[in-house]
Parts: structure tokens; C-alpha cells; sequence
């Protein structure tokens, strides 16, 4: 039997992804009553200038008074939307005191500060659930949280940032150089005008940390993730990359150690083969491979940003805290039990792809060869083009530490017949 008496709902923000939500609650109010089991009441909506026409949103919820509608008192659930750290963190916590449950998409916040938020949520007794915080509509953090509570995850890779993967995309398939790749995505609305946070690798970190964090069962800020962004890609790089098999993605790449005593976080461009799943996430999707001990390769795919796909996520949190908010429960908190320590980029073990301009004479292959020896890092393959006394030289490694392959590049610098390090890339998924 359905409750009569509604779940009240609060929205702070109304941009893309909080006008979706708005228009889903409103239109399709009777669905989500009858999954839920109660009517929900979007109750208000938060926004900065109240005057802005937002269509199929109605206009008498619009208030600029975010603390007042948070703290009203009969709020059971608080949808934030808002983005940053304040005052997303301050109306959050306030909304915990009040009683109500948070269903957030603020991949910054609880990349920086989610352990804090999610100890204040215990102590409240209310559920803080953020689906929407990473890969847009993609199912992740339920099924890392919950469907493989009972496994051991050991890694998790993949393409979480749309923008950059269409950047990408287009620079392989169309030869563009990163200007022209941007320019593109910006006047397809994929960019925003400050594309600083994309291409940078600032978002995809933050998402990172908090899968990691999931993942392994340990506290993982974005501090701790290592974070590399594109911008240095260069078309040259993308057809070296196809001329191995390859192409690039910036990756998300989250490890426990093989002896299970620290675990990795990093973002940063990456060859990976054409034979790789990962290779054919094209234009602005995100694609994730979660590897665990007993369930093996998992592949999550799909629409990684946009109004719609995010808001379905979100919806998807508010129906799973409103049931339990009827169930008089809660969801599965923080678990990080394990409390593994960051292991430093400069202990992490890859492959990687160095490109030289030397020198073209007798000997000079032999010279590189010796550094890359002299500093423990073995060569897999090599591959030498020359003309008029220059040469390009494409070095393939054997997995070594970033600490290795660094005082290797440093010496490789210092030879009279090393012209310039053209280019260096890490290399996955072999």
C-alpha cells in the first residue's frame, strides 16, 4: 500500500543537470511515486538569480535562499547539484543536522573532503549517495559499493572524462592537431568555456579518487591521485601511437599493489592497442574496466556527461534513499577498513613510449641503448628513421619505474647526439 503523505525533496542547483532532474520529477511524478512507494514533492529549488526562465520547471519553487531551504525542517532528502566546495560542503553537513539524506553529483567535494561527509552522515543516520559524481549515467558506485562487496578489486581503468575522449577521438580520426580538437568540442557544447578542469585532468582525478577509494576500501584524496593532462599531446604522438597499433586515451588508473600493501591513482595520457575494449570508446563516452579477483573483467560503458544521462543517475539515488527513508534504513556507508597508504608516481611500475631526435651516424643507436641500460630500464622494441643527418628514434620499454624512466630521460638529454626528447608516453593494457 502507498504511503499518501510525500517524501519532501530540496534541489540546489538548476543548470543542466538540476533543470533535467526538475522537469523528470515533475513529469514523471506518478512513476517514481509507484517505484518508491510514496509521492515525492520537489519542495524548492536553490538557485543564484531566480529570474533566469528555466522551461518545465516551475517557477513559484525558485528561491535564492539555499541555507533557509535546507534548514526548513521538513526537507527528507536534499538533491545537490551545485557543484565546488562551498557552500556545497556547509548546506551538505547542514542538511545531515536537519535529518535529510543527500544525493550529490559534486565529484570535487567528495574527492576532497568525502570522508568527513560521509562520518557526518553515520552520524546522523541518513544516507549520502552520489552515483552521479562519476561517469554520468554509467552504474559504478553501486556496483563497486555493493554488488562486489565480497570480491577483491585489483584495478580499475578507464576513460571517465567525455571531453578529453572526444578531443582524442577526433585528433586520431581526423589528424587535427589539440587546438582544432578543442576548438570542435567547444562549439559542440562537449568543452566549457574554460576547458581548464577536462583537459588539465583536474576532473578525471577527482573521479578517480573516489573510485579508488571504493575500490580498494581506503581514504584516497584528489591530492594523492598523480594527474597528467593532454594539452601536451601533439598530432605526432597520435600518429606514432597508430603506427604501433595504438591509440591514445586519457586514462584513469586506480591498482592495489601486488603485495597488497599500498595502492596507485593516476591520470594521464596513454597508448593502449587497438585490440584493447577500451581502444573503441569513441566521440564523448566513458568507458570502465573494474578487474577483481573472482568476477575478472568487468566492462561499464555509456554516455559519461550531459543533463540527461546525469540526471538519470541522480534520480536513481533518489529513489534508493527515499526507499530507504520509508524502510526507516540506511545504504551502505563508507567502507576503508584497509586503510592502504598512496604509493608516489615515482614507485609506479609502466611501460613506456620515448621519442628522440638525434643524430643520424653510426653509433648512436648503441649510446641511447647504453643509458636506458644504465638505468635499469630495458628496451622492448626500437624503431630508427633518418634523412639529411637527422633521425627519429621511437624507443618501446619493458616496464620501469617512473623514477627510472625520469633519470634515463634526464642523461638521454645531456648526449651531444640526443637533439631533443621529443615525446614521452606511458603504454597500457599490453
Amino acid at each position: 500500500m502507498m504511503r499518501t503523505r510525500p517524501l519532501k525533496v530540496a534541489l540546489l542547483g538548476c543548470g543542466v543537470v538540476g533543470s533535467e532532474v526538475a522537469r523528470i520529477m515533475t513529469t514523471d511524478a506518478a512513476d517514481l511515486a509507484a517505484r518508491i512507494g510514496a509521492p515525492v514533492e520537489l519542495a524548492g529549488i536553490a538557485v543564484r538569480r531566480a529570474g533566469r526562465p528555466r522551461p518545465g520547471v516551475p517557477e513559484h519553487l525558485f528561491t535564492t535562499d539555499a541555507e533557509a531551504l535546507v534548514n526548513r525542517g521538513d526537507i527528507d532528502v536534499v538533491i545537490e547539484v551545485v557543484g565546488g566546495i562551498e557552500p556545497s560542503k556547509h548546506l551538505i553537513l547542514s542538511a545531515f543536522r536537519q535529518g535529510a539524506s543527500v544525493v550529490s553529483a559534486n565529484k570535487a567535494l567528495l574527492a576532497k573532503d568525502g570522508a568527513e561527509l560521509h562520518a557526518a552522515a553515520a552520524e546522523a543516520g541518513v544516507d549520502l549517495y552520489y552515483e552521479a559524481a562519476v561517469a554520468g549515467a554509467i552504474p559504478l558506485i553501486r556496483p563497486l559499493r555493493e554488488s562486489l562487496a565480497g570480491d577483491r578489486v585489483n584495478r580499475v581503468l578507464g576513460i571517465v572524462n567525455g571531453t578529453t575522449n572526444f578531443i582524442l577521438d577526433k585528433m586520431d580520426s581526423t589528424g587535427a592537431g589539440y587546438s582544432e580538437a578543442l576548438e570542435e568540442a567547444t562549439a559542440l557544447g562537449y568543452a566549457e568555456a574554460d576547458p581548464t578542469a577536462d583537459v588539465e585532468g583536474f576532473d578525471a582525478a577527482a573521479k578517480a579518487a573516489i573510485l579508488a577509494g571504493i575500490a580498494f576500501h581506503t581514504k584516497v584524496t584528489a591530492a594523492d591521485v598523480y594527474r597528467e593532462g593532454l594539452t601536451e599531446v601533439t598530432a605526432a604522438d597520435i600518429a606514432s601511437a597508430k603506427q604501433m597499433g595504438c591509440v591514445v586515451k586519457l586514462l584513469a588508473i586506480c591498482e592495489r599493489a601486488a603485495d597488497g600493501a599500498s595502492v596507485t591513482a593516476r591520470v594521464h595520457p596513454a597508448m593502449i592497442p587497438l585490440s584493447h575494449p577500451l581502444a573503441s570508446v569513441r566521440q564523448a563516452y566513458n568507458a570502465v574496466f573494474v578487474e577483481a579477483e573472482a568476477a575478472g573483467r568487468l566492462m561499464f560503458y555509456g554516455p559519461g556527461a550531459g543533463g540527461a544521462p546525469t540526471a538519470s543517475a541522480v534520480l536513481g539515488d533518489l529513489v534508493a534513499v527515499c526507499r530507504n527513508k520509508l524502510a526507516g534504513s540506511i545504504g551502505p556507508g563508507n567502507s576503508v577498513y584497509t586503510q592502504l597508504p598512496a604509493k608516489p608516481m615515482d614507485e609506479v611500475v609502466t611501460r613506456y613510449h620515448v621519442s628522440l631526435d638525434v643524430d643520424d651516424r653510426a653509433g648512436v643507436l648503441a649510446q641511447v641503448a647504453s643509458v636506458f641500460a644504465e638505468h635499469g630500464v630495458s628496451i622492448d622494441t626500437v624503431r630508427q628513421q633518418g634523412r639529411d643527418g637527422d633521425a627519429s628514434l621511437v624507443v618501446v620499454t619493458h616496464r620501469a619505474t617512473d623514477a627510472a624512466l625520469s633519470a634515463t630521460v634526464d642523461k638521454l638529454r645531456a648526449l651531444d647526439s640526443v637533439r631533443d626528447v621529443a615525446s614521452i608516453m606511458r603504454v597500457e593494457g599490453e
